[in-house]
């Protein structure tokens, strides 16, 4: 039994040259009658769920995890002043807190890596009397020297969200953090709102709800099952704020980045039957100059978009950012002369804008000096609804995915153009 990202790779290298695989290896190879494979969620539920079938199934080649004497463990002293997170193998302290088991230290590190980057901590008992390089990297807060009140509630608090994470009550920390990043940004401390911004997009990649290891053996179509609900609840609710969903097939997510105008780009990513397809990502090097202007960026991806009927028409569109956004893209589709639905995802609250019409022309007239006066009519204020879903709403999952994917691909780019242009100059 063993986890991969790349199945193929991990399949062949079994299938290979005899005199390149190991005596125990070679062994295995020959008894093999069939493959099965069980498509999960994320990396840490194929970590629990490859655990859950040694445990299950104790399998002559998967010597680890097999006993309960030293598997990877996630420490925490969480009765100690200053708690610390520790990578041990034994349960030897009854006064902490322990999770776990996991197949391997490189999984515990994995996990253990991720938490660090949303919840700065210290990773030894008796931290050294003066600031640590992890401090300069944001990672430890150092508690022992910056010793103050404050200091020692808010890295109890930070421990406390840490373990909730770890219990699978992510949301509820998700919840606390935006609070507290609301309540930060109305008293006008705005670095500590960025900072708890930046926690929140780093817990961003264990949000998602996670899944029992033995669901995957009851139902090993599991995944795909979750993918049909997640559309098929989206596809209701959009229907019921009155817009016309005729197919989910193919959802298509743009987004741009840029700063001060300079090297801006945009993204296309695409979800097909409701996972991510890589191959049919497009990158916009934009080609308005000038103050930046994310509606007329906007507008501009989509209309070259739009001219590309070869790469499939979606079902639903969706734009990051709000009623501006929004706006650029039905422009868009007004100029092009298309008709496809389209949302926006605010990004504050996390709420779905949707146009309540789609009734929108175009109307081109001629100016007094002989050019072309285009005007889109139909969009205001009043064509608008916004749909605020509950925050553990499968349909607002799926569209947290694809957008927080078409914001990396985009920012990708930008700043390969970017590290162009710093070489170049």
């Amino acid at each position: 039994m063993g986890k991969a990202k790349d199945l193929k790779s991990r399949v062949s290298s079994y299938f290979t040259s005899p005199s390149s695989l190991g005596a125990k290896t070679q062994a295995l190879v020959e008894q093999i009658s069939k493959i099965k494979i069980v498509i999960v969620e994320s990396e840490l539920e194929s970590l629990l769920l490859e655990v859950y079938y040694i445990k299950k199934y104790r399998p002559r080649y998967n010597i680890r995890l097999t006993d309960d004497k030293s598997y990877p463990l996630i420490k925490i002293t969480v009765q100690t002043a200053y708690p610390t997170v520790l990578f041990v193998r034994r349960m030897d302290d009854p006064k902490a807190l322990y999770f776990g088991p996991f197949p391997s230290s490189g999984a515990v590190k994995l996990v253990l890596k991720t938490l660090r980057r949303a919840f700065p901590y210290q990773t030894v008992v008796n931290h050294s009397k003066r600031v640590c390089l992890y401090n300069h990297l944001g990672l430890c807060p150092c508690p022992p020297i910056n010793d103050t009140p404050e200091l020692r509630k808010d890295y109890k608090k930070k421990i406390k969200q840490l373990v909730k994470v770890l219990e699978g009550k992510s949301q509820s920390v998700l919840k606390e953090l935006q609070k507290d990043m609301l309540q930060a940004s109305q008293e006008e401390r705005f670095e500590d709102a960025s900072e708890l911004k930046r926690r929140i997009n780093a817990l961003a990649i264990i949000t998602e709800p996670t899944r029992k290891p033995f669901e995957y053996d009851v139902n090993p179509n599991l995944r795909t099952d979750i993918r049909f609900s997640e559309l098929q609840g989206l596809k209701g609710v959009l229907q019921k704020s009155g817009l016309q969903i005729t197919s989910l097939a193919r959802i298509e997510c743009y987004d741009i980045s840029n700063i001060q105008g300079t090297n801006a780009t945009g993204s296309m990513v695409v979800l097909i039957g409701g996972e991510i397809d890589t191959s049919q990502y497009r990158k916009f090097k934009i080609r308005k100059d000038g103050k930046p202007n994310d509606f007329a960026m906007m507008q501009e991806m989509l209309e070259r978009r739009l001219t590309h009927d070869e790469w499939g028409t979606p079902g639903l569109i969706i734009v990051d950012g709000g009623k501006g956004q929004l706006t650029s893209a039905l422009t868009a589709m007004g100029r092009r002369k298309k008709a496809i639905p389209v949302v926006g995802l605010a990004k504050r609250e996390e709420t779905i804008i949707i146009p309540t019409t789609q009734q929108f022309f175009l109307e081109e007239t001629r100016r007094s000096d002989g050019k072309k006066a285009r005007k889109l009519y139909g969009v205001n204020e009043d064509n608008f609804v916004e749909l605020s879903l509950s925050k553990d709403s499968p349909s607002l999952h799926l569209i947290q995915r694809i957008r927080n994917e078409a914001h990396r691909f985009a920012i990708t780019y930008h700043r390969k153009l970017r590290s162009k242009e710093a070489l170049s100059g």
